[in-house]
């Protein structure tokens, strides 16, 4: 499973030789392994890079088990380098030589799928999860005190009351508040620990509510949907519920992070929309997020000195006055750049009908 250090890795190696990367669609829904292996033979045919070649194809022949559904492959054989990352979401076949790891297809993974947290909660604990590429991190558990049903006479019809809720016992709705809190002492721990940024919650409305009141305004933030669900449910079916929330949620996030995006383009204050204004606010250090449509690439030139990027073929930098190579894409070396800085990136994986954004563009940190 790709993990953060990993990523981090890859965005920092560079190399004065050539790194191959491999992006291979191997989903056994759509097909079978030896249509992969065609495929992969297919992509290798004009690479000029024999130990390479060799390394990868000794990786697909005696160690890739081929139960995932995708997996990428970087390869440096003259440094020793080689990594591979197995995925649970089919990815598009994509073949790459460049000076260093080709992290774009990462970066659309990592940011539609990245960092689940869902919760299932009743008054008596709950169970929770993390999801990370499609696949199950950890899960862990809580159980309270258990909620003694007690039938007693003269309970207030009313919230609020001596009696307590309808038909519950003030002693009830005790022990229910103790449990929930343990619940969000314990849900925030397990949140933080695995780097979860978008939250789910299951239950009942009613326990839902409580959880929900209860936890840090920094995590409610955080919550993109509930759901009913039993506390008995497969984690199969878990991940499912949520990858199909997530997907309504991330379509709304990115309608509202487009509007904000022109917005702030128009007036000329806090984004940018056009290739070119994106590269320079990617070369001045300025993007907090970058956004690009999934699939989007553009020829362009980096220069040899400062490694400015830029759509325009020109004479000579105007930042260090050294010459420019041409590079097959503008976008990935944006992307490289912004997540080595630790700034977002956004992929748009689902279309938008937002007047003004075309294909890229950045919101600005200042």
């Amino acid at each position: 499973m790709l993990t953060e250090t990993n990523l981090k890795e890859l965005l920092g190696y560079q190399t004065d030789h050539q790194v191959l990367s491999i992006y291979l669609n191997t989903d056994p829904t759509e097909g079978n392994t030896d249509g992969y292996k065609l495929n992969l033979r297919n992509m290798l045919k004009e690479i000029n890079l024999p130990a390479d070649i060799q390394a990868i194809e000794k990786y697909f022949n005696t160690e890739y088990d081929w139960a995932g559904r995708s997996v990428a492959v970087f390869s440096c054989a003259p440094e020793g380098f080689f990594r591979s990352y197995t995925f649970a979401i089919p990815i598009h076949n994509q073949i790459i030589v460049s000076d260093r790891p080709h992290v774009k297809p990462l970066a659309s993974l990592l940011d539609y799928y990245g960092g689940y947290g869902v919760v299932l909660v009743d008054k008596q604990g709950a169970r929770l999860f993390s999801f990370h590429l499609g696949e199950l991190q950890e899960q862990e558990g809580i159980l309270g005190e258990s909620i003694r049903h007690i039938k007693r006479g003269g309970a207030s019809t009313q919230p609020g009351r001596r009696g307590g809720t309808a038909g519950r016992t003030r002693s009830e709705d005790e022990v229910t508040d103790r449990n929930i809190r343990d619940v969000v002492e314990f849900a925030t721990r397990f949140l933080s620990e695995y780097n979860v940024r978008r939250v789910l919650i299951g239950g009942t409305d009613e326990n839902i509510s409580l959880l929900r009141n209860q936890l840090p305004k920094s995590w409610q933030s955080l919550i993109v949907g509930t759901f009913p669900m039993s506390m008995s449910a497969s984690k199969v079916d878990v991940l499912e519920r949520a990858m199909e929330i997530g997907k309504q949620a991330e379509y709304r996030r990115e309608e509202l992070l487009l509007k904000k995006l022109v917005t702030g383009a128009s007036k000329e204050r806090g984004g940018v929309l056009n290739l070119e204004d994106t590269l320079s606010a990617v070369h001045n250090g300025r993007v907090q997020s970058l956004v690009i449509k999934d699939g989007y690439k553009a020829e362009g030139y980096r220069c040899q000195g400062c490694g400015y990027i830029t759509s325009q073929e020109l004479p000579e930098c105007q930042y260090c006055g050294s010459k420019f190579e041409h590079i097959p894409d503008a976008v990935e070396m944006a992307v490289h750049q912004v997540m080595k800085a630790g700034g977002d990136v956004e992929v748009l994986q689902q279309d938008h009908k937002v007047d003004g954004f075309s294909e890229i563009g950045a919101l600005l940190r200042y």
